[in-house]
């Protein structure tokens, strides 16, 4: 999957897994991130993952692990 690919199903999606994945699981700059990724528009939402590709796909996927019925941590 190329970098183009990538930011095209970024911004398609929901960013809201991504940012809870990130709020969740990581530190206290991806927890940072992720409290960006929620309140930023879409211009913005295309700025930070353009600024942190890497960081915003893993955190990606964690998030589709969330969504798909993973709890995250601390909950049940």
């Amino acid at each position: 999957m190329t970098d183009a690919d990538r930011l095209a199903e970024l911004l398609a999606s929901e960013p809201y897994w991504t940012a809870l994945a990130m709020k969740t699981q990581g530190s206290r700059f991806h927890r940072a991130l992720g409290d960006a990724l929620e309140a930023a528009d879409a211009t913005n939402r295309r700025l930070l993952y353009q600024t942190w590709p890497e960081a915003f796909w893993d955190f990606y996927g964690r998030g589709r692990r969330l969504e798909a019925g993973e709890a995250p941590p601390g909950y049940g």
